[in-house]
């Protein structure tokens, strides 16, 4: 059974009173919210401290709160928090229960815009053929493929593996960005899906040396390299 609503206002005022020195806490709002995934906010209006936990952590034991209230007091006031409450809330996180928690509330809780795969000048079913029969054997399993809402610069593409979506800006279904560019980060998500995130002592690794060494053998890497480095920075 999780900790009621005063014991975690109380939390939070000794998190306050220590992080701020502040003798007295200023008044606390605390409640759990049916997020989609493991969201914490907290933020001062009018005086008053409101705060917002993830459902996700209701059950979660008193010194995983505690941390949890020093690390968002901690960003409230631009102070690092301490490296064991950070370790603690980390691990508890990090557990095979609460990871799966995190995913079904993703799931029924989550949403996503999707526009379809066919956009003004690309087709991004045809692409992620032909790339699977050139670099894949045609192993790969096609995911939802779509194109982004907006056009984006600095995402130009990522892999869902909650939604099983793979997304790509927009910016990119246009005929002045060269093919090979465009195909080289359709490739790059779609070594997302072959190459998983690597989990190791509680974080995740998403581009391994075997995902590395399998980027490299796009035909065209060197010259899709420079062309994104000039990409993200223009205007």
């Amino acid at each position: 059974m999780g900790l009621r609503n005063g014991e975690l206002r109380k939390l939070f005022e000794e998190a306050f009173r220590e992080i701020g020195k502040r003798r007295r806490a200023p008044e606390i709002e605390v409640g759990f919210h049916p997020f989609a995934g493991l969201n914490n906010y907290i933020k001062i209006r009018d005086k008053k401290a409101y705060v917002k936990l993830s459902d996700i952590l209701e059950d979660a034991p008193r010194s995983v709160h505690r941390a949890l209230a020093y690390i968002l007091v901690a960003k409230l006031f631009h102070k690092k928090p301490a490296e064991e409450f950070t370790e603690r809330y980390r691990t508890y996180t990090n557990s095979p229960f609460i990871l799966r928690a995190i995913e079904r509330a993703q799931r029924r809780r989550g949403h996503k815009r999707i526009i379809g795969p066919r956009g003004r000048t690309r087709d991004l079913e045809k692409a992620f053929n032909k790339l699977n029969r050139t670099y894949f054997n045609g192993e790969l399993k096609m995911p939802q493929l779509t194109w982004s809402v907006r056009r984006t610069r600095r995402v130009l593409g990522h892999t869902d593996r909650v939604h099983n979506t793979l997304v790509i800006s927009r910016t990119l279904d246009d005929p002045r960005v060269p093919e090979f560019f465009f195909e080289y980060i359709l490739y790059h998500e779609m070594l997302h899906l072959k190459y998983p995130p690597r989990r190791i002592r509680g974080r995740y690794y998403y581009h391994t040396p075997e995902f590395q060494r399998a980027e490299q053998r796009f035909k065209y890497f060197d010259q899709a390299q420079q062309w994104l480095e000039k990409f993200v920075t223009r205007r």
